[in-house]
């Protein structure tokens, strides 16, 4: 039996971010190259414009060695050569990653005491989430205390066009990008809510941007309610959106307009925290 029939044969296990005994640093836990290749690229990072000759020496490497590392950080983008001086510098892409780090812990970390207020508001489970590849991805969520209650932990997706989330935010695109993602793939019907023509889906988002937050009125899931608003960056556009969900029980269509107003504002708070430019909610 080879390595593939032992991975096919082999009973899946619960999913981890971490196995076990993660927090061993001894050597049989770590990848020694790619130590070595850390410590040229973070010395590097702070040692602007070093030759392969110096960066050798300053961190006790071989300069075959320090030469191979610097040849396949290259490749990544993550260093560059400057063949006039003989230096290498960070690449541009060592500043795309810090940017995504910025904007995750920026946006996420902010969020929380946020969310946590408009669940107390409004006694229903709060959620963050993004676009990302076409579907929501939730980022954070602050569960109410109730029984009955929505839940959609930290890295699940949803489908844009039947999210509270995602339709505060696609009615916030412009119309071509729209229309590209209306395109790109069949709208899938999950309950018989779901809006599943691009036309009615259209005239909805037109609502929703009108009246500042859109609702999911059991397009998921039956017997469960959204509402959600758009969060804006620097540049005005929709980066993200907060919700909040919960049973019809509670989250009557006699609730929509009460619960909608925490909900943009919350929004609009967080809009504010990250520099994000938004029109302040009416009074």
């Amino acid at each position: 039996m080879d390595s593939q029939d032992n991975a096919r044969n082999a009973k899946p296990g619960r999913a981890r971010g971490r196995p076990r005994g993660w927090d061993d640093k001894t050597a049989q836990n770590t990848i020694k190259s790619l130590d070595r290749a850390m410590e040229v690229f973070e010395y590097l990072s702070e040692a602007q414009g070093k030759t392969l000759t110096a960066l050798a020496a300053e961190t006790g490497q071989s300069n075959a060695t320090v030469y191979r590392i610097l040849v396949t950080l290259e490749d990544r983008g993550l260093v560059d050569f400057d063949p006039k001086d003989q230096t290498w510098h960070i690449g541009p892409q060592a500043f795309v990653i810090g940017a995504r780090f910025l904007r995750r812990t920026s946006l996420v970390d902010r969020a929380r005491p946020i969310l946590r207020r408009l669940m107390e508001d409004t006694g229903e489970t709060a959620n963050l989430g993004v676009e990302k590849n076409g579907a929501v991805l939730f980022l954070s969520q602050v569960e109410t205390h109730a029984n009955i209650r929505a839940f959609f932990p930290p890295g699940s997706l949803s489908p844009m066009h039947s999210s509270g989330i995602g339709k505060a935010l696609l009615a916030q695109m412009e119309e071509t990008h729209l229309d590209r993602l209306l395109r790109s793939g069949k709208l899938e019907a999950f309950t018989d809510h779901t809006i599943v023509d691009p036309g009615e889906l259209k005239a909805d988002l037109l609502a929703v941007r009108a009246r500042g937050y859109s609702i999911d009125n059991e397009e998921k899931n039956i017997g469960m309610r959204c509402i959600a608003a758009p969060v804006f960056d620097m540049n005005g556009e929709a980066i993200a959106g907060i919700s909040v969900s919960g049973p019809t029980s509670r989250v009557s269509e006699d609730e929509i307009e009460r619960l909608s107003r925490p909900v943009i504002e919350a929004a609009y708070e967080l809009t504010l925290a990250i520099a994000g430019v938004a029109t302040p909610p009416r009074t």
